[in-house]
């Protein structure tokens, strides 16, 4: 349930997302239809905003939907986005749908991660590459970030750890600068402090049955990752809901890993039944 604390200002929180946004007053009020003189009485605790209002600023300042409800209770006003555990039975066909999206992507891997990592849906593709992973990274809840750059976990299996470490550091801290969750802060910090893996830390050039990575003519960052004696490649895409109207909703991510090179296209085929 989203709170506040009951002496912070609507108006307060509002200049602080302007200025975590670096917009000006007068910017703010242009895209807003409004004047920078009552941006400055709303931010100062002169006016009080009505619900429009705030909603309309929040959406100029690109505001997450949580921090929205966070933003009409300041004001005074009730919650306007719902927050719905997945579980729920009114969930029902946004999770089948997410089942079927997985499962036709089959026999490429592909999860649904939330807003701090933790994976709530994931198909046989991904499975495959966790398998003979320790009991205490895989057992629920699993996080995705945890579970690739721990050391016990899919670290010690990449072949450019570093490369794909410094991007999914790089892809936690702009999300860090876009909200503000002492979650997500936290497992910045922790998976920021483990040690490179030794195993498959080879900075990318690595080879494969005599083949140099220099051959492929990669289109993005592929993560290159060992499984079964062969050394995979996929590149990454991360997709979201269109105007959520829950929270939960707009806080999932879907991330399908795409086959980079023919070898992993051929390989992963060859495991369908």
């Amino acid at each position: 349930m989203t709170t506040v604390a009951p002496d912070m200002r609507v108006g307060q929180l509002l200049r602080g997302w302007r200025e975590q946004r670096r917009i000006s007053q007068l910017e703010l009020a242009l895209r807003a239809d409004s004047s920078a003189r009552h941006i400055s009485f709303i931010e100062t605790g002169r006016s009080r905003p009505s619900e429009e209002m705030i909603l309309r600023l929040a959406e100029h300042l690109d505001v997450p939907m949580r921090e929205r409800n966070a933003l009409l209770l300041a004001g005074g006003y009730a919650p306007q986005y719902t927050e719905t555990a997945l579980d729920d039975p009114a969930m029902g066909a946004l999770r089948e749908g997410i089942k079927a999206l997985l499962e036709g992507y089959e026999p490429y891997p592909a999860l649904v991660v939330d807003a701090t990592y933790t994976v709530v849906a994931a198909n046989r593709g991904i499975a495959m590459l966790m398998e003979g992973l320790p009991e205490h990274l895989i057992t629920p809840p699993v996080n995705a970030v945890r579970i690739t750059l721990h050391p016990e976990g899919l670290a010690s299996r990449i072949r450019n750890l570093p490369q794909w470490r410094g991007h999914l550091l790089a892809q936690m801290e702009r999300q860090i600068a876009l909200v503000r969750s002492d979650a997500l802060r936290e497992l910045y910090d922790e998976v920021a402090a483990y040690p490179l893996a030794e195993t498959g830390a080879d900075g990318g050039h690595g080879t494969e049955h005599g083949e140099d990575e220099a051959e492929h003519a990669y289109f993005a960052l592929p993560l290159r990752i060992e499984h079964d004696g062969r050394v995979l490649s996929f590149v990454s895409s991360i997709s979201t809901f269109n105007t959520p109207m829950d929270v939960t909703v707009a806080e999932l991510a879907i991330e399908t890993l795409l086959p980079a090179d023919p070898a992993t296209v051929a390989y992963l085929q060859s495991l369908t039944p």
